[in-house]
């Protein structure tokens, strides 16, 4: 046995390596032999004047709003793309910090390898960016990995199969639907439209009836609440504040299931087309499989309340939404860390870079 090769199985019996969902509303950290360890909303704030990063995370999220003019609150990525490389970074290398700090001995002898899941539509700058603030973060190698891919192997798929499995991951920015087959994307689409358009849906809707202004971070909380795609047992319903617009005073009404679920599936009903489309491009020979296997629906907006039937009544195929959908992604990465033949073939830069 050659030296690397020791060196490797050391590696593997001692190190313990990271994965990372780095999305647009949230960044799940998991440790490789502890799980998640790390579940933050992906924001940064930041001090104008000089730069410095103030705020990661959770505690940047509670400032956007109320912050002086010198801070701005930034969410580095947007759209599914990053906007801000070197918020991004800098959130990256905070995050990794964080963990460096709990699990640090576990590194003392062997640097970890990291593994990210990033958007379908990532460019080649963009993969530099998020390789280059791993490795000065302290990896000594990292991995880009395709969310779709990810959250199929996180879902309990066996990508290298021939059967096709259609998954589709409703992020925050993003909502990605591939087809996946034999360890690759045989037809796949992204739209930008998800968890947050849902929010600025809801925020028009109430601004529009109600002559109501309420934040995107309220706005969010209402759809987790009281939120839903198919029509309840028992509707729910709920208080929300904001600012009369009318008066410019604060003021509050009552809304009902069905009114956020009108306001909802005006979003909902984009990406139900864009799944359809996806469909329709997909060659005759795995429609059996759709039929059926179903559809894997994953990511925080596969949460939403009554999705899968919603789903599944429109397009006429089964639809089927994982325990924790919204951690599909980071646990195939982390399964990915004990599979690594299958992480050399599906990582993004031999795929498109190289």
């Amino acid at each position: 046995m050659k030296l690397s090769e020791v060196l490797n199985n050391i590696t593997q019996l001692f190190g313990q390596d990271i994965a990372i969902d780095l999305g647009t509303a949230t960044t799940q950290v998991a440790v490789k032999g502890h799980g998640v360890v790390m579940e933050e909303p992906s924001v940064v704030a930041i001090n104008n004047r000089n730069g410095q990063i103030m705020a990661v995370g959770a505690e940047a999220k509670h400032m956007a709003g109320r912050t002086p003019g010198n801070i701005t609150v930034v969410r580095p990525l947007q759209g599914g793309v990053i906007s801000d490389f070197d918020a991004t970074e800098a959130m990256l290398k905070y995050f990794l910090d964080q963990i460096y700090a709990k699990f640090g001995s576990l590194w003392q002898f062997n640097r970890p390898v990291l593994v990210v899941g990033v958007p379908s539509v990532i460019t080649e700058v963009e993969s530099r960016a998020v390789i280059d603030a791993g490795k000065s973060a302290g990896a000594r190698k990292v991995y880009l990995v395709e969310e779709p891919i990810a959250a199929a192997i996180g879902s309990g798929v066996d990508i290298s199969e021939a059967h096709s499995t259609l998954v589709v991951d409703i992020g925050g920015g993003t909502s990605d639907v591939a087809l996946i087959s034999m360890g690759g994307m045989v037809v796949d689409s992204t739209i930008k439209v998800a968890g947050d358009e849902m929010n600025a849906a809801l925020v028009a809707y109430i601004r529009h009836k109600y002559n109501l202004l309420i934040s995107e971070n309220i706005a969010e909380e209402i759809k987790i609440n009281w939120g839903s795609a198919s029509k309840l047992s028992k509707e729910l319903e709920g208080q929300v504040a904001g600012r009369d617009l009318l008066t410019g005073l604060p003021k509050s009404v009552k809304l009902s299931g069905v009114e956020i679920r009108e306001a909802l599936l005006r979003v909902v009903d984009q990406v139900v087309d864009a799944v359809h489309a996806t469909v329709e491009k997909s060659p005759p020979e795995v429609l059996q499989d759709l039929m059926t296997k179903g559809v894997f629906l994953v990511g925080g907006g596969a949460q939403l309340r009554g999705l899968d039937k919603y789903i599944s009544g429109k397009l006429h195929l089964p639809v089927k939404v994982i325990a924790t959908p919204q951690r599909a992604v980071v646990m195939g990465l982390l399964s990915l860390l004990d599979q690594v033949p299958l992480l050399e073939k599906v990582q993004v830069r031999e795929q498109r870079f190289l």
